[in-house]
């Protein structure tokens, strides 16, 4: 076997074992009294007029892999520094989303900014090449893991609208994120295995996002404040599993193409089985789309 074989190998079992160090999952009773808590004020809709997006827009939340503050099982330091972005298992790594999107032949990155808020070491934008799609990619810093999940409820429920300015004629034209995606998307540890927020929000709108969640078992976790929040599941989770970008790339083909969910679904198992090599049955029995 040539050296490039082993290090898919590698990469593949890290991403697994980086996923969560849980056994089999269990909804916490704190999440489930705390996901009907009243929605933080401070998550409230912004009121003032806004430029509505000429496309639809994706806002990917990434929680850098991190040893140190996340309940995972360690990886390589390198792969786990939640501050590192060029080797990040879920940032700059091979299947991490900044790197597989940027060589993906149906993306172009035409934004990239550092440090845009406390909690976000980069921002991404990459533009779909076949159709009128943004997807807006933050890293957020692995300590910072808890604020990436209550953003996440925040961007589905509705509210902290983002606005993101126009990179020049030849980038992208200004976009409106956050609470003004048309799909939201976390990818990460299941931080709420470890956990639980304040308070989650309810919608602001009346209107239903999409929804993925690609962490362990994010359906029996995300549940219960996710249908708070307003959002529609297009993709989860009903296991452990490794949250790397081809899932997210495949489920998003589908999205873009308007399919339905179990067509979606079929697409990231077959993603997942391609590259994990756990079996196409085993693969679907791990996603879910809808309630």
């Amino acid at each position: 076997m040539n050296f490039g074989y082993w290090s898919f190998l590698l990469t593949a079992a890290l991403s697994a074992l980086a996923a969560c160090s849980a056994g089999t999952p269990s909804r916490s009773s704190n999440e489930l009294a705390n996901a009907n808590k009243p929605a933080n004020p401070s998550t409230l809709q912004r009121t003032e007029p806004r430029t509505p997006n000429t496309a639809r827009t994706i806002h990917v939340l990434v929680a850098l892999c991190d040893n140190e503050h996340q309940g995972i099982v360690p990886v390589p330091a390198r792969l786990g520094n939640g501050e590192d972005l060029q080797g990040n298992l879920y940032w700059g790594a091979a299947y991490g989303v900044r790197s597989f999107f940027a060589k993906s032949t149906d993306w172009k990155l035409v934004g990239q900014t550092q440090n845009p808020a406390d909690a976000v070491l980069e921002r991404c934008v990459f533009k779909n090449r076949n159709a009128a799609v943004y997807l807006i990619a933050d890293a957020y810093r692995g300590a910072e893991i808890k604020k990436t999940i209550a953003d996440f409820f925040d961007y589905a429920s509705g509210g902290k609208k983002i606005d993101i300015a126009a990179a020049g004629a030849s980038n992208h034209p200004p976009l409106s994120a956050g609470g003004d995606a048309d799909l939201v998307v976390f990818v990460g540890h299941n931080g709420l295995m470890d956990f639980a927020l304040e308070s989650y929000p309810t919608n602001k709108d009346g209107n239903r996002r999409g929804a993925i969640v690609l962490c362990c078992a994010s359906k029996s976790y995300f549940s219960a404040p996710l249908r708070r929040a307003g959002g529609d599941p297009i993709l989860w989770t009903n296991g452990l599993m490794a949250p790397e970008a081809y899932v997210l790339k495949a489920a998003l083909d589908g999205w873009i193409a308007n399919e339905g969910g179990e067509r979606i679904r079929s697409r990231a198992a077959e993603a997942y089985n391609s590259y994990q090599h756990c079996g196409l049955k085993a693969a679907r029995g791990l996603f879910s789309s809808g309630w």
